[in-house]
């Protein structure tokens, strides 16, 4: 497994190997990886002949107040779980490399960004777009991995991709789960014991949300307040959003007789976990 850290570098390589044939797969991360993350790897190894693993924190998405200087990061570690699937390449850039101190160039999706997380972190969308499409053209990849967990930065690189004509296949991966059913994420490292306990209402609220969709909810705001309930239960969460919309389009009031995102944002101590499911008609 090589390790690249110039983007001039993992550029070369990567025209080399689509000059002799080879399929680029990318997985970008932020490193401080998991279980949900080898998900992705391993159907990204699937897919491809070159398997490229971004590990890079990226400043621009992060909004003033949150963690970029305490987002955990432990490279070595990372390395040696990327060396099981097995990774051929790990790109990782320092963030002088991936940004000129006087870039002033920004790529952003649009209205798919304006409702769910967008209004709670002003910015952070355009700063995800913006180092994936950088990423698409440093690495050149045929095929790129994203979880569902972060669905609507899913569906903002799918319509960047659409719009913008990136010649790049874009490839979602279910969540992965712990046995308990919270949600796989580097963040939950920050949680307290006690905070473990509280993080599982988000997965118990949505199990409650598809428990009134499959008997026959009325509209979607009955399934938004089925969840709601179960999470002003928990005196540890407190609610950022519970929210119904187009599975496709992100926008509000969707239709039942359209596959639904139910999607929720909170906070478990200090700690801001995110979690969804889709619902078919």
């Amino acid at each position: 497994m090589m390790v690249i850290t110039s983007p001039g570098e993992m550029t070369r390589f990567a025209e080399s190997a689509r000059a002799s044939g080879k399929r680029i797969g990318l997985v970008p991360t932020m490193g401080f990886l998991h279980e949900g993350h080898l998900t992705l790897m391993r159907e990204g190894r699937r897919q491809s002949s070159v398997l490229v693993a971004s590990i890079f924190v990226n400043p621009t998405q992060f909004c003033p107040g949150e963690d970029f200087a305490r987002y955990p990061r432990n490279f070595e570690r990372d390395c040696a779980m990327l060396q099981t699937v097995p990774v051929d390449i790990v790109f990782a850039p320092e963030p002088s490399a991936m940004y000129s101190p006087d870039a002033q160039t920004w790529v952003e999706a649009g209205e798919i960004t304006s409702g769910l997380c967008g209004p709670h972190r002003p910015g952070h969308f355009r700063g995800v777009t913006t180092v994936v499409a950088k990423l698409f053209n440093i690495v050149k990849p045929h095929l790129a991995v994203f979880g569902e967990k972060d669905f609507q930065q899913l569906r903002a690189i799918q319509k960047m991709v659409r719009d913008l004509n990136f010649d790049v296949e874009i490839i979602p991966v279910p969540i992965v789960r712990e046995k308990d059913g919270l949600a796989m994420s580097s963040r939950n490292a920050y949680l307290s014991p006690a905070e473990r306990e509280d993080a599982l209402a988000l997965s118990l609220a949505l199990r409650a949300a598809r428990e009134k969709h499959r008997a026959g909810a009325c509209c979607a705001e009955e399934i938004e307040f089925a969840a709601i309930r179960v999470l002003k239960r928990m005196r540890g969460v407190a609610i950022e959003y519970v929210e119904a919309v187009d599975a496709e389009t992100l926008a509000r009031h969707p239709s039942l007789e359209r596959p639904i995102l139910i999607a929720i944002a909170a906070r478990v101590g200090k700690t801001r976990l995110i979690d969804n499911t889709v619902l078919q008609p």
